[in-house]
């Protein structure tokens, strides 16, 4: 899907209010007649500290964005499934539930299409539907605009077959539907975030057991900001790379003897590494040193000690530049500029190879922090740097 902000334009995203069920509605009337039975929605995420650590079993923080992926969706009595974006090529996508299938669709519908698939292989009585989706997530910026697309369709099949279904419980069939339908490996932390967040907090998760809670994230208590800086630079996951880093890691905890990193104890991490092959030792650890800021982040936010969170994210940083290597110029230019200005802490959020970055700023610097990392890129010769205010949000959910 093309996100709705032109990625040649300087101007920030549009935050996504929830007020623009209406039109959604007036275009599932046109595409299909009559009215939906509703409208679901799902958000993108960023993650505040913990990445990669989601397939390697290990723990994570993420939040929830404003912006979501919405869905108008109405049950039909066939087998058909029939789904329109909003940023797709106006042409609508028809194809028998029975018939889904990985490689059954591509480009941006096998998404959606994968997780009516994942509902209908795990046993679940679901047929057709009509499906108009609209989004406000920006895709290739690593804030997750396929977990988002998955969960809301997750969502909506939920509530028009009375599936009943807990979070957890859609957020992997929603990552199997990225895994198996749309061939990405990723772990399961995106959809955990999408479906499972609540508004004004983080969600601190467990990729093992998905036992998770809430810990509050109070920005403006702390007159702090968390700025979004997309780099413009698009990621593809389903590319070989992050596979290839996922095999990595599983490979090391097998010559490790354990079930993942997540069981290597980081006062361990040492006498491990000296164990593996050269080019597994980064890696690990990365992941390791990775489950331990996650940790300590959660500590620090209990304790109401916001600000600490920000040498964290640069040190978080700096481990998956030097250590897992997933990132580029534009995002290393970007947590350069943005501490430089006065940020308390930065780092890319996301799969790597592209995206975004996360800067946790004093509120009254973030124009200074915002035009640093602007003027930055423009004397780098880059194209201009799309910005957001985050605030942590609530997850998927049914708007009317």
């Amino acid at each position: 899907m093309t996100p709705r902000t032109d990625s040649d334009s300087d101007s920030d995203f549009d935050f996504d209010s929830g007020s623009a069920a209406d039109p959604l509605l007036r275009t599932f009337g046109e595409l299909y007649g009559g009215d939906p039975a509703g409208v679901w929605a799902a958000p993108g995420r960023v993650n505040i500290i913990g990445e990669h650590t989601d397939y390697n079993d290990g723990f994570a923080l993420p939040m929830a964005l404003p912006q979501s992926t919405r869905v108008a969706a109405r049950r039909r009595d066939d087998d058909l499934l029939r789904l329109h974006s909003a940023q797709g090529d106006g042409r609508i996508t028809e194809i028998p539930v029975g018939g889904l299938a990985p490689g059954a669709v591509t480009g941006w519908a096998r998404y959606p299409a994968g997780a009516v698939w994942a509902l209908a292989e795990a046993g679940h009585a679901v047929g057709g539907a009509d499906l108009h989706i609209d989004s406000t997530v920006p895709t290739g910026a690593g804030l997750s605009s396929s977990a988002a697309l998955e969960c809301a369709v997750a969502v909506a099949y939920d509530g028009l077959y009375g599936l009943d279904l807990p979070g957890p419980e859609l957020a992997r069939l929603a990552q199997r539907a990225e895994n198996a339908f749309a061939g990405v490996p990723c772990g399961i932390m995106d959809q955990m975030a999408s479906v499972c967040c609540v508004e004004g907090a983080a969600l601190h998760l467990d990729s093992r057991t998905l036992d998770h809670r809430h810990v509050p994230f109070d920005l403006a208590t702390h007159d702090l900001s968390l700025l979004v800086i997309d780099t413009r630079v698009k990621h593809d996951l389903a590319d070989g790379a992050y596979a290839e880093l996922r095999a990595g890691c599983e490979r090391a905890a097998r010559l490790l003897g354990l079930p993942a990193l997540r069981d290597l104890p980081v006062d361990r991490l040492g006498e491990a590494l000296r164990a593996l092959p050269a080019e597994l030792v980064p890696l690990v650890r990365h992941v390791v040193t990775e489950d331990a800021r996650v940790a300590e982040a959660v500590v620090r936010l209990v304790a109401g000690d916001v600000p600490a969170l920000g040498p964290l994210l640069t040190a978080g940083h700096a481990s998956l530049r030097d250590d897992y290597r997933i990132s580029c110029a534009e995002t290393d230019l970007a947590v350069e500029a943005a501490v430089a200005a006065g940020a308390l802490g930065a780092r890319m959020t996301g799969g790597g190879f592209g995206g975004s970055v996360i800067a946790l700023t004093p509120a009254a610097l973030a124009p200074a922090v915002t035009g640093a990392v602007t003027t930055a890129f423009a004397r780098a010769g880059h194209r201009p740097p799309g910005l957001l205010h985050a605030a942590p949000s609530q997850g998927a959910r049914r708007l009317a």
